[in-house]
């Protein structure tokens, strides 16, 4: 639901004397909270609690055959749900295009930065390798959905485990798990959102201030320590009408590398 037009000019009037109103800084990130196992079906799963805002991320893996030219490497397949519980500005039905998103901001993060070694997932060459279901879902949205999704569905994947599978028989005994998990690498990938309103550049916005937000920018970056800073950017998604000046993308390149040391961190120690 749209906030009226006084709250928005509440916001930047807050904003200009770098205030907000529950308090943070415009590069601070609310508390983030990750549960582990929520769901004993998966092979892997985590809820993100981030402010007001809950996502929750499932891993099933299942045997496919390999892309045509990927003949040596396993598949990913990534979906977002909206729940219309998690927001009135969300519907049942065929996926939204914010949902599509969202799923393919995700994806693109987890691939391109080398997060899953694929080859180690190959059973045959060019017949049968394993494949991973990465499931999204929203329980409340208070703003930020994407980066609390990214670090549910690396969550998820980080814990997941490898199912039980019978090679000769082909065939997986769900519920069943090994203790061997994913062949995951230390590129840990995440997205990492940076919203304009008037002059200035937020992260991890409430849903009033994504509503004022005029431009968006999501950042895929990974844990390089091939890298002087030891973070490369992986991928990046525009959102909104408004445009940045490169002096601000110059501002949002650094400040992005510097946060995702932080949030990094976060997710490590809760996971260990």
């Amino acid at each position: 639901m749209e906030i009226s037009n006084v709250t928005k000019k509440r916001i930047k009037e807050y904003l200009a004397e770098d205030k907000r109103f529950d308090g943070r800084k415009p590069f601070d990130f609310r508390d983030i909270k990750i549960e582990f196992g929520v769901s004993k079906n998966a092979e892997g799963s985590a809820k993100v609690t981030m402010g007001n805002t809950v996502v929750v991320a499932g891993v099933k893996i299942e045997t496919a055959e390999p892309y045509t030219d990927h003949e040596e490497e396993g598949t990913l397949i990534t979906t977002a749900e909206l729940l219309p519980l998690s927001s009135p500005r969300f519907e049942s039905g065929p996926p939204s295009i914010e949902s599509i998103e969202l799923a393919r901001i995700i994806d693109r993060g987890i691939r391109e930065s080398g997060f899953i070694d694929f080859h180690k997932l190959c059973i045959k060459k060019g017949e049968k390798v394993f494949g991973i279901l990465l499931d999204i879902f929203s329980l409340n949205d208070d703003g930020n959905l994407l980066d609390a999704a990214g670090i549910a569905a690396i969550s998820a994947l980080k814990v997941a485990k490898m199912p039980k599978y019978d090679e000769k028989e082909d065939v997986i005994s769900y519920g069943e798990f090994t203790s061997k998990g994913l062949p995951i690498t230390e590129k840990t990938p995440l997205a990492m959102t940076f919203h304009k309103i008037g002059n200035k550049i937020i992260i991890d916005p409430t849903r009033e201030e994504e509503e004022t937000s005029e431009a968006r920018i999501t950042l895929a970056l990974f844990k390089n320590k091939d890298k002087k800073d030891g973070v490369m950017i992986t991928a990046s998604q525009k959102g909104n009408d408004a445009t940045f000046k490169i002096e601000e993308l110059e501002e949002i390149f650094e400040k992005a590398k510097e946060k995702f040391k932080e949030l990094n961190e976060t997710i490590e120690e809760q996971v260990k």
